[in-house]
């Protein structure tokens, strides 16, 4: 039982007490290589966020060791990630007012609620809260995301004072800064020389060699050449450990943050849970999306409480601890220990790291969030998920990164409404020689059956679509100009009834039983029946609408009650529907 437990709430511990001895080298020198992206990954995602370069590693170090114990994901890495990051500046800086400190500590204090409603998420089962963000909206949403920090950065790699806006105003007051050559010639090189670098070790190497490359060639040349003092840096660190609490924070500030708060954590983790999922999948292993929840939730606490940020899974530093030999959660406990050493034994070194080079890092990692061959195919293949995807680009860019967030989840909505309003509707019939009901709209050699109308709807019926069911199913009886007597209702795709699409399904038999026309429910699942049984519904006469002589166990079995067809004259179906025949009940 106990030790069931471990494994529920602690898979690390459960890790660490069965580890074998030939994980160890790998694990370590996963971790060294790993400690080599965190430096530059944390401080120019923080810079992104509009903070001090100390909290994108504070945001690291906790989330790394807490993951390290709760996480389901022995390979995981978790840290600050650029497409969070200007949603923490947008959300953070204007409470601001400039205050810095205030900044961390509302920062801070934003990692704590993302972490609290992760935590209550994963505790209630709602790890599939994914589903908010469909894949064309995500895609659209991540397009915008990737242009409004490549547009942030931008200042910062040509080393203008401009304020890094992604607006018209913002790119229009850029280009009059660069036009009046109000550009630091210095930090250009060096920024656009570590762009190009990166960009060219990750075509002939990798992207971690990449930004190794160039954060390091860049701090040694403005060591060695004295441009410390010609170009921005970021700046000495701050000597000894981070400091646990969350600073002069209100209710207020809590009031103020819950949208944004609620906003990161979906994004986080639905980011988390693919990367996760994909990464189990590569190892042969399942995740719990729940257990997940809650790990991502714990670990966005542990941050916020010592002067982190929100944080979630990252795409470009997990491979790399898995490619470096990552056997356990071990390779990222060494790499926030090494990190920890970084700070509190050579805080110096920051004071050459020019923010150029952090500029450029964040850039190229922007720009991999993008994925714009996925808009033009679905906007080929699926239209209307594409001009969904590019309305959540658009909102992102003109409305702003958490209106983007609000337009994104209302539009997923609105396509899943959409879709379920309006699903596929067909009548099925009958092909000499094959067995099942089949499409008469896909198969024209199929042929109906005399005196019947087999119907099939492929979704719930709910609030939005039962007009549309009912105006099928009388659509089906009265265009043929045939004498129909009984309508059969092939309702395995049915899953659900709610109390409007009833009110339809009742206004429905009324209607058929006026044209002397009778309804055969076949194929319904236990559960809708169950719930239609609830419903209690009556007949004029107080009889039940929906009792036992409504439903057959398949199309065919209602098929042969009413034809009599019990030698098999027809082409018989042999009670075989177009798709797997639901039981009896």
């Amino acid at each position: 039982m106990w030790a069931d437990r471990v494994r529920r709430w602690a898979p690390g511990v459960g890790v660490a007490r069965r580890y074998p001895r030939s994980w160890w080298r790998h694990d370590i020198g996963a971790g060294v290589v790993l400690t080599a992206l965190l430096v530059p990954a944390g401080i120019g995602y923080a810079r992104a966020a509009g903070l001090p370069a100390e909290a994108g590693l504070y945001a690291t170090i906790g989330p790394l060791l807490v993951y390290a114990v709760v996480g389901p994901s022995r390979v995981l890495v978790l840290g600050p990630d650029s497409a969070l990051a200007p949603i923490i500046a947008v959300s953070v800086l204007p409470l601001a007012l400039g205050d810095e400190d205030r900044a961390v500590a509302l920062a801070g204090l934003l990692a704590v609620m993302v972490g609290v409603l992760l935590v209550l998420g994963g505790l209630l089962r709602l790890g599939a809260v994914t589903v908010l963000l469909s894949k064309p909206i995500r895609i659209g949403y991540l397009n915008g995301i990737a242009l409004v920090v490549l547009l942030g950065q931008l200042p910062a790699l040509l080393g203008s004072s401009v304020d890094p806006q992604a607006s018209v105003a913002g790119i229009a007051s850029l280009a009059g800064s660069v036009a009046r050559g109000e550009v630091v010639v210095p930090a250009l090189v060096v920024g656009v020389g570590s762009l190009a670098t990166i960009l060219v070790l990750r075509r002939l190497v990798n992207g971690a060699v990449g930004v190794l490359v160039a954060v390091v060639g860049a701090t040694v040349a403005v060591a060695l050449l004295g441009l410390d003092e010609r170009l921005p840096v970021v700046g000495a660190l701050p000597s000894g450990l981070p400091q646990v609490g969350l600073g002069d924070v209100g209710w207020t500030d809590v009031a103020a943050l819950a949208g944004p708060a609620l906003g990161i954590a979906l994004l986080a983790f639905a980011d988390t849970a693919v990367l996760s999922r994909a990464f189990a999948a590569r190892r042969g292993e399942t995740v719990d999306s729940d257990a997940e929840m809650r790990a991502l939730g714990l670990a966005n606490v542990a941050g916020g409480v010592i002067g982190g940020f929100p944080v979630s899974a990252s795409s470009s530093r997990t491979p790399v601890v898995e490619q470096a030999g990552a056997r356990s959660q071990l390779a990222a406990v060494v790499g926030a220990l090494l990190l920890l050493a970084f700070i509190l034994l050579a805080p110096g070194l920051t004071g050459y790291l020019p923010s150029a080079a952090l500029a450029a890092v964040v850039m190229v990692a922007a720009s991999t969030l993008a994925d714009l061959r996925a808009t033009a195919h679905l906007l080929r293949v699926q239209p209307l998920e594409g001009a969904l995807s590019v309305a959540a680009f658009l909102g992102v860019v003109f409305l702003g990164v958490l209106e983007g967030i609000v337009v994104a989840i209302a539009l997923s909505l609105a396509a899943f409404v959409r879709h379920a309003s309006r699903p596929y509707r067909t009548e099925l019939g009958l092909i000499p020689g094959v067995r099942g009901y089949h499409d008469l709209a896909r198969h024209p050699e199929a042929h109906r059956i005399p005196g019947l109308a087999i119907v099939r709807f492929d979704a719930p019926l709910f609030f939005a679509n039962g007009t549309l069911f009912a105006d099928h199913v009388q659509a089906v009886v009265t265009r043929t100009g045939r004498r129909v007597e009984t309508v059969i209702l092939a309702a395995e795709p049915i899953t659900d009834v709610d109390s409007t699409g009833l009110d339809a399904l009742v206004e429905l038999d009324d209607s058929l039983a006026a044209q002397g026309i009778r309804l055969v429910l076949a194929e319904v699942k236990g559960p809708v029946k169950d719930r239609l049984r609830r419903y209690d519904v009556r007949t004029a006469d107080g009889a039940s609408r929906f009792g036992p002589e409504r439903f057959a166990p398949t199309v065919g079995a209602a098929v042969d009650a009413v034809t009599g067809d019990l030698r098999g004259d027809l082409p018989r179906p042999g009670g075989a529907p177009e798709g797997p025949e639901s039981p009896p009940g």
